[in-house]
């Protein structure tokens, strides 16, 4: 029988080694734990000091798609794997079905990781894991190393969620109900945007774009007159993270302020992290979502026009760079443009003046994030350094 490693010599190797998951180090590391441990955690000990680590996480601000985001960016899909079926396990064991937040359950509904936890007893999610990727253990044992690593360096982050620690008890969740209305929008709305990803021709992209920019503003104030009219907040402000990937990481969020700003939406971007958090009201953190999901398959298709329109076979990066800050800044006059034509389309139909309404819906979201951000700083995006791609 092999043995297996001891689970306290373990624990405080994954939780407070000596050692970097991106260094040498590591892989010798990963060669002694494959040595007393081929099994790959046999005992659970590595299983329960990752749930240890993810715990934390969880107290200092992370949600379940931010960490998965985290490890996606510094390891490999193993790896990526590994730690959504970690976060199922932890959903398990904390019940969050029923005692999550409405948005925590999203997350880990849009992961895969609800309801799929190791049966009840099976300490062991990391051995699990290792038998269904078919690695070695040495190779195994490394992207555990990166895992542990990943988890424990988590910088503390704004918390937007309440963690497992500070859930009630279970509870039955009210499905949200969408008005028929607000679902007949979001259909032609995201017609709209399928349209423009399918067009070969970036005008016609833009067009169809703003067109959606111009539904998504209608809705948006007849959702504020409504709520005027009935003296009830029916959406509220609330707050929505974004996970932005390389390549151009700077260049798509100056994208995503872009589509934030045009829907009246506030923007915090965590430097190094890959992460924005946007304040605002629901429907208008739906559209930019929405819109923004929609731009980034856009601009591949725009990019790639202009670099035949330049003949180039491959562009440089400072051409696709700067092209892309191009886009974010048109796009962003595009959409503003048409939110401020179907704002006074809407006006002019309603006969109000919808300034007061739409100034107390901006004051709100102003607020609250001030509230949450108190000492967040401005920042200017780079200027573009390749005047072709601009």
């Amino acid at each position: 029988m092999a043995t297996t490693a001891d689970d306290t010599w373990l624990r405080t190797l994954l939780l407070g080694g000596d050692w970097h998951a991106d260094g040498a180090d590591a892989g010798a590391v990963a060669a002694v734990l494959a040595g007393r441990d081929p099994a790959v955690d046999g005992s659970g000990g590595a299983t329960g000091a990752l749930l240890s680590a993810l715990a934390d996480a969880w107290e200092r601000g992370w949600q379940p798609a931010d960490v998965a985001h985290a490890v996606r960016r510094r390891a490999t899909t193993r790896a990526a794997r590994l730690v959504v079926a970690l976060i199922a396990e932890d959903a398990r064991r904390s019940d969050a079905a029923s005692r999550a937040p409405q948005g925590w359950v999203d997350q880990l509904r849009e992961l895969g990781a609800l309801g799929a936890g190791t049966p009840a007893g099976d300490p062991a999610v990391v051995a699990a894991w290792h038998r269904a990727e078919g690695r070695s253990a040495g190779e195994a044992w490394r992207e555990v190393l990166i895992v542990a690593a990943t988890l424990r360096t988590l910088a503390r982050i704004d918390q937007l969620l309440p963690p497992p620690s500070r859930w009630g008890p279970a509870a039955r969740r009210a499905e949200p109900a969408s008005a028929p209305d607000d679902a007949r929008a979001l259909r032609r709305i995201r017609a709209l945007l399928a349209k423009a990803e399918s067009t070969g021709f970036p005008d016609e992209a833009e067009a169809l774009t703003a067109k959606a920019q111009e539904l998504m503003t209608r809705h948006a104030v007849d959702s504020a007159l409504l709520e005027a009219g009935d003296g009830a907040a029916r959406t509220g402000v609330g707050t929505r993270r974004v996970h932005v990937d390389d390549p151009y990481v700077r260049a798509k969020v100056q994208l995503l302020g872009a589509v934030a700003e045009a829907n009246g939406v506030r923007l915090v971007w965590y430097q190094g992290l890959g992460i924005a958090t946007l304040v605002g009201n629901t429907c208008d953190l739906d559209a930019v979502e929405l819109l923004f999901t929609s731009l980034l398959l856009q601009v591949g298709q725009a990019l790639g026009a202009a670099e035949r329109a330049a003949r180039r076979g491959s562009a440089s990066r400072s051409f696709r760079r700067a092209f892309l800050l191009g886009y974010a800044s048109r796009i962003g006059e595009r959409l503003t443009s048409a939110r401020d034509r179907a704002a006074a389309a809407a006006a002019t139909e309603q006969g109000v003046d919808l300034l007061p309404v739409l100034r107390s819906r901006q004051e709100a979201v102003d607020d609250a994030f001030t509230g949450l951000f108190p000492r967040v700083r401005s920042s200017r995006g780079r200027s573009p350094a390749d005047a072709a791609g601009w």
